[in-house]
């Protein structure tokens, strides 16, 4: 509101504000500067022929710097003086008249008169007798800037460096500074030392209408106008044709005699309204006006985010650069641990056949002094010996033994072409095109693999392929020729599949999708899991008190309580062998040894719950356990150096021991069906080895028999 509340000559607040007849406002005191005289017979003559009048003299020469406006005129002459307000309006000064004027000026000639130029849209009024009081005072304007320099007063006497709300009342301005304090934030922001030491210090200033301000005084109040043409009158009609004010002796004296005139209070309802109905149309254009500027600076902060893509795309590709230093660090320790292998193994076949040839060697000169001697009788008492010792030497050298067990080849490729094509067509997609699914995935069959029971697959989306891709599904079959299920939906293009059947084929295909949708499948690749399954003892699902070492496959305990681990593969279909040997056997412990569910409990004996199925043994016979209940015993214990092999036949769903290779009594449980995990229960006085991977064996000695 502030700028409408300056003189467009001087640029501050109005100051006894007038109304020009462009309705226009200008100070009083403005107003006496921009006037302008001209003598009347030259009122009416046009600018180009003012300096005719003026005759060449010194009076011609004013006259040049002077300039009339008509209501159609848009502007000043280009040889008229003029000045530049605060707000970027030229006016018009008042030019005082040269001396000799008068005598210059021609025969004929009228006085002098006076006209004002609106310094805002440059129409020229003419001034009566009664000047510049001629013109209408707005009192209305007058009274909205007092109260707008009483509030701004006001607020300007407050602290302006409080923390507190309201802020406190000024004690102190600083006139270097511009700043007004309250006495604390005096003392704590602008101290009496330093650089602040020569800094003037004075009381803020006083409010207009306080004592001693510029006001008329808080109780002075603001009296009514009067009428400018009869003083002590009072308005109160309100001419419509000459749009002003009156009194009733304007109506009876004056020329609005004859003029359309209504009551002051009705004209003053009607045109509030009519003010009150347009500030609602600008209030509407103001409301959309700020919404449109909420979504300029939207969109500035858009275009903001498009200049930081450059940063981005720096990062992102800096991102690659970085996990390609890091897959390159991955495939150099393989090289390295591939290297090393190699070279432990080739060291060991050597230092194997340097000792098998130190001993063949060494028995061949033996048997040479033997066949020396000429002693019948003392060859033949070692001589069956002897031979048994040849021939034993000599099967050591079988097929294969002579040969080297890893080649000198590295067993690893890198295949860099996919990726260095994918880098040369990396770039922007543009999404302003229409977008379809995408094609169908690649399946990168070197790539794709199986382990005991787990698959690996890899795919890629084929190269010069534009259409963006959202993530992958990929569908496996049951392993024995079922539906399609879904086992992965994502963005990678490699997955593994733990937990499947052993010795079972499954079918797998891969698609992939995008907002358009899903693309078609891929071709199906056929994968074959391990016909055994190699293992080792699970640390995560392990009682606390188990202790793991050889890479997991030998198992201690802490306590001389029972405690359980369990094996890392899972069983449900198929024909499973493996073996444990016991490494440490005292004090006749009795460990258990079978299988169990993912949720056995752990610090109790193997089968004393429902979970788990278990022979435990001690050093003289063994028993059946589950579910606490103890079945078939059977003569035939463990010792230092036993092994004891657990036979899981889901196909015929029971379950069957060995000890040192003999069945240990009958099958041990029937019609067993579901998931099973190896299981082992022990403590402290026994350790035993895992051994898998081993084939299911073909030839079962007689059973003993159980005593029951």
């Amino acid at each position: 509101m502030e700028e409408e509340l300056k003189c467009p000559v001087c640029g501050s607040l109005f100051r006894e504000p007038i109304i020009l007849p462009c309705s226009h406002n200008v100070c009083l005191p403005c107003a006496r500067t921009i006037a302008v005289q001209t003598p009347e017979s030259e009122q009416h003559l046009p600018p180009l022929l003012h300096r005719a009048a003026g005759g060449g003299g010194g009076g011609g020469d004013h006259a040049d710097k002077l300039s009339l406006h008509s209501e159609t005129d848009s502007g000043y002459g280009s040889y008229t003086p003029s000045l530049k307000s605060p707000n970027g309006v030229r006016v018009l000064p008042l030019v005082p008249a040269p001396p000799g004027a008068a005598a210059a000026a021609p025969r004929g000639a009228g006085p002098a008169s006076s006209s004002l130029t609106c310094p805002q849209c440059h129409r020229s009024a003419s001034l009566d007798q009664r000047g510049l009081r001629g013109f209408q005072r707005n009192r209305l304007l007058e009274a909205i800037v007092q109260r707008y320099q009483q509030g701004r007063a006001a607020a300007a006497a407050k602290c302006q460096l409080c923390d507190r709300s309201p802020p406190e009342p000024a004690a102190v301005l600083c006139e270097q500074c511009e700043v007004l304090y309250c006495g604390p934030c005096q003392l704590r922001c602008h101290p009496a030392r330093g650089p602040f030491a020569k800094h003037r210090l004075a009381p803020p200033p006083a409010p207009p209408g306080a004592p001693g301000g510029g006001g008329k005084g808080a109780g002075g109040g603001r009296r009514l106008p009067t009428c400018a043409e009869h003083d002590l009158e009072n308005y109160s009609m309100y001419c419509v044709s000459c749009r002003s004010p009156v009194c009733y002796r304007c109506l009876e004296e004056g020329q609005h005699g004859k003029h359309d005139v209504k009551a002051l209070g009705a004209m003053w309802k009607q045109h509030k309204a009519q003010l009150s109905q347009a500030l609602n149309g600008v209030s509407d254009k103001a409301k959309e006006a700020k919404e449109f500027l909420v979504q300029l600076k939207n969109l500035l902060q858009q275009i903001q985010n498009g200049l930081d893509y450059e940063a981005c795309l720096v990062a992102q590709c800096d991102a690659l650069v970085d996990a390609l230093t890091r897959q390159k660090a991955k495939l150099l320790t393989k090289v390295t641990k591939e290297r090393e292998h190699k070279l432990k193994v080739v060291w060991d076949q050597i230092n194997h056949c340097t000792l098998k040839l130190r001993q063949s060697t060494g028995l061949m000169e033996y048997c040479l002094e033997v066949i020396k001697e000429n002693d019948p009788s003392g060859f033949l008492q070692i001589s069956d010996a002897l031979i048994k010792r040849v021939q034993v030497s000599q099967e050591q050298w079988v097929k294969g033994a002579l040969e080297p067990k890893v080649s000198a080849e590295f067993d690893l490729t890198l295949d860099s072409e996919p990726l260095l094509q994918s880098i040369h067509q990396l770039d922007f997609i543009q999404m302003k095109f229409p977008v379809t699914v995408p094609p169908v995935p690649l399946l990168q069959l070197e790539k794709c693999c199986t382990r005991n029971n787990s698959v690996t697959l890899a795919w890629r989306m084929p190269p010069l392929s534009h259409n963006p891709v959202e993530g992958y599904i990929l569908e496996l079959d049951d392993g024995d020729g079922g539906q399609f299920r879904e086992v992965y939906v994502g963005k990678e293009t490699l997955c593994t599949i733990d937990g499947l059947h052993f010795n079972s084929t499954y079918n797998a295909r891969v698609k992939a999708f995008n907002s358009s949708g899903v693309g078609p499948y891929s071709k199906t690749v056929i994968l074959q899991t391990s016909d055994v399954a190699w293992f080792t003892f699970d640390p995560s699902s392990a009682h606390r008190d188990i202790v793991l070492s050889n890479d997991n496959q030998t198992a201690t305990c802490n306590s001389y309580d029972d405690r359980v681990v369990l094996g890392t593969a899972a069983f449900s279909k198929g024909i499973h062998y493996w073996e444990l040997h016991v490494d440490r056997y005292d004090n006749h412990p009795d460990p258990a040894f079978g299988i169990a569910r993912i949720n056995v409990v752990k610090d109790m004996m193997l089968g004393k719950d429902d979970k788990a199925w278990a022979m435990y043994v001690d050093n003289n016979r063994s028993w059946f356990m589950h579910c606490n209940s103890h079945t078939n015993r059977t003569e035939g214990g463990v010792s230092k150096g036993a092994t004891v092999g657990v036979l899981l036949d889901l196909n015929k769903h029971n379950l069957t021991f060995y000890i040192n290779g003999q069945q240990q009594g009958p099958p041990a449980f029937e019609n067993i069906e579901g998931v099973f995990m190896p299981a082992l229960s022990l403590n402290r006085n026994v350790q035993v080895t895992l051994h898998t991977g081993l084939e299911v064996p073909q030839c079962v000695k007689q059973p003993k028999l159980p005593n029951n």
